[in-house]
């Protein structure tokens, strides 16, 4: 089964072939989605003497960079004010800064390598549809009222918003293939079907060999859990999507996005959603459970009344029921204290965590790792994420039962917002 209505667009995939046996590189990358891809696209360009072997479980793509929701956005999981009180507020700045020049870098990059990924920079907006939701968006930076907000967006019941420039929608599987043919392209080896499972310094152990490397870069975000020794490093949290078929032009000259802004709202329990370059609705959500013992499994990608839900949410945003064509969802990385984490030290590289804003991130994670593991010291290299370490999570069945018990309560404050209780 294809995993996701952007990779069925590119029709059968072909994997390349796996790892021949025990090699030797210079710069050894376990998992090839975009962490690690971009990682390989900038060391050819800032160290392009270093050997560079990327491994792939099943092919680039398949997990999350394949399946995601299509926004190369500036947020990030931790907010500004929270990493000034941690980090001094010039700090958070810079990195709130060069989050936003990710999302350039992201179309910049992809333009000069050719790769048409449906980059399209129209921004964000994050509608208030309740007289709770709009207290929150008034504290916000990027506040707008409701005729602007309807004019970005004209769903149902808005009473204002929040725009960010700092996003832009593109097709995320057309940019994860072409970013793998990219670096091929420049000289790194590719091996898909290649299960990694276990890393250590200088030493990558896959099911078909052993690769030995100056360096070792971890990049396999949500599927971080199903290397020996790392199951409570990152938690795999499951996020569920769906496509509708084309819309009619009428549609859109109802509800707007013109520019193909994304669109969430401010609800508690993350949604997202785009306007496709063939005029779909891909809108996604999380609210599927967290699997005892971090368990990944492809039957985990589907849970029916999440995917009856994102729609009842479609229909309740837009006044529409619309035929969906596409179902499919996948797990990402969170950390224990929802910060996302580049580093390097003795030769171990990492990079992740990104709480489902992967895709502008994992680009500057990629440039970061790219200039750590070359030794330049660069802008990128001082952010505050560099080097940070979160603390594992807590052993099972602690595990199951907080991030499962958070995910009801979410539900539970969202649905008491929309239908408060009656005053005494």
């Amino acid at each position: 089964m294809i995993p996701s209505y952007w990779l069925s667009t590119l029709g059968p995939v072909t994997p390349r072939p796996p790892l021949p046996g025990d090699r030797s590189y210079d710069v050894a990358i376990a998992g090839g989605g975009y962490t690690g891809l971009w990682t390989a696209y900038y060391l050819s360009h800032v160290a392009p003497h270093l050997s560079v072997a990327v491994l792939e479980a099943d092919y680039c793509g398949y997990g999350a960079s394949g399946r995601n929701g299509g926004w190369a956005s500036g947020l990030f999981p931790v907010g500004e004010a929270k990493l000034a009180r941690r980090y001094g507020a010039a700090q958070a700045s810079a990195m709130h800064a060069a989050l936003a020049d990710a999302v350039d870098e992201v179309g910049r990059a992809a333009a000069a390598e050719g790769i048409d990924c449906h980059y399209a920079k129209g921004g964000t907006i994050s509608l208030a549809r309740s007289p709770a939701q709009l207290r929150r968006a008034r504290k916000s930076a990027g506040f707008v009222d409701a005729v602007r907000a309807r004019a970005i967006c004209n769903a149902t019941d808005v009473l204002g918003g929040v725009y960010s420039p700092d996003c832009a929608a593109l097709h995320p599987a057309r940019l994860v293939r072409g970013l793998a043919d990219v670096v091929a392209a420049r000289g790194a080896d590719i091996f898909e079907g290649t299960r990694v499972t276990a890393l250590s310094p200088g030493r990558v152990v896959t099911d078909h060999g052993t690769v030995t490397a100056g360096t070792v870069v971890r990049a396999l975000e949500g599927y971080t859990a199903r290397l020996a020794g790392h199951r409570r490093a990152l938690a795999p949290v499951y996020s569920l999507m769906i496509a509708t078929e084309p819309l009619p032009a009428s549609f859109w000259d109802r509800v707007g996005l013109a520019r193909r802004e994304t669109f969430t709202d401010e609800r508690h329990m993350i949604i997202y959603g785009q306007r496709t370059a063939d005029d779909r609705l891909a809108f996604g959500g999380r609210g599927a459970p967290y699997h005892f013992g971090s368990r990944i499994e492809p039957s985990y990608d589907r849970v029916p009344e999440v995917f009856d839900s994102l729609r009842h949410t479609l229909t309740d945003m837009f006044g529409i029921r619309p035929e969906i064509a596409y179902r499919w969802g996948g797990p990402l990385g969170i950390p224990r204290d929802w910060m996302p984490s580049v580093g390097l030290q003795e030769g171990y590289a990492w990079a992740g965590g990104y709480v489902g804003d992967g895709v502008a991130a994992a680009n500057l994670a990629g440039r970061t790792l790219a200039d750590l593991i070359a030794g330049r010291r660069t802008e990128r290299t001082g952010l505050p994420w560099v080097g940070h370490r979160s603390r594992r999570w807590e052993p099972e069945p602690i595990r199951w039962l907080g991030i499962n018990a958070a995910l009801r309560a979410t539900t539970l404050r969202d649905a008491l917002e929309k239908h408060p209780a009656p005053a005494r």
